[in-house]
């Protein structure tokens, strides 16, 4: 495929003196075309050689910009055999300015949400989630491991530890479905707010097997407290979001101080 025909027209005019870097210009200019829908998810870009020759730069611009792109996670690239650059899938928006389970914010996406259950046990709360749950180290937990999937595709690690004194025989249940419909339906429980806490790491080889990532990849940790309408919390998680499926919206409806 000809550069022209699979970016849809001309290249862009590229301003070159002081001030004007030229890989940004490229990398600004493809992430328009990606988001104005002109370079659609798994279209594959012209090769190197040939992309450079198109936009007037040297391969190792365009090795700059592709490599921003990639950072971004708007582009993926690979090597081998089929290897080369490819248009990555959008990144899915979880928004974190109300409380949604994440099956609820899959549909909103036309998703299709799922699980698969790694371990359901029984243990003692220990310190920390004892003093998130507000019970005592000695009293007893559930601790659900799970795989979200976004239509088959894993999306996120979960590790949700419930206080089994509020939910008595929760883990007879079906968990491979959406945890807060369980908690409202069966319990009448279903989380009001939260605390949640967002830092960014990388996989481990454990964390990169499940969520099918390279290890050291970026994630997104999210510790949280959640807590029904009563007040109580419910429910103590940590969740690991794949960096480069998800992208974190919180809404704000009052600015504080000066910018």
């Amino acid at each position: 495929m000809q550069p022209e025909q699979s970016l849809n027209g001309l290249p862009p005019r590229i301003a070159r003196g002081p001030g004007a870097t030229v890989h940004t210009q490229i990398e600004e200019w493809l992430a328009g075309a990606i988001a104005g829908g002109r370079l659609a998810p798994g279209d594959r870009l012209p090769a190197e050689q040939e992309l450079a020759g198109w936009f007037g730069v040297s391969r190792m611009t365009l090795r700059h910009a592709l490599a921003e792109l990639a950072r971004r996670g708007l582009v993926t690239r690979a090597v081998g055999r089929g290897g080369g650059t490819f248009i990555a899938e959008p990144k899915l928006d979880q928004d974190f300015t109300t409380l949604a389970g994440f099956s609820e914010q899959l549909r909103r996406h036309g998703m299709t949400p799922g699980a698969r259950v790694l371990a359901a046990t029984e243990h003692l709360a220990g310190p920390t989630t004892a003093t998130a749950l507000q019970i005592t180290e000695e009293d007893s937990v559930y601790a659900v491991r799970r795989i979200r999937l976004a239509d088959g595709r894993p999306l996120v690690l979960e590790h949700s530890h419930f206080p089994a004194a509020a939910f008595p025989d929760m883990l007879r249940c079906r968990l491979d479905g959406s945890l807060y419909e369980l908690l409202e339906l069966k319990y009448g429980r279903r989380p009001h707010r939260a605390r949640e806490r967002l830092e960014p790491v990388t996989a481990s080889v454990r964390e990169a097997e499940a969520l099918e990532v390279e290890e050291g990849a970026p994630l997104m940790l999210v510790e949280r407290t959640a807590y029904s309408q009563d007040g109580r919390p419910v429910e103590f998680a940590r969740d690991l979001f794949r960096g480069d499926r998800t992208r974190v919206v919180v809404w704000t409806s009052e600015l504080i101080g000066d910018l």
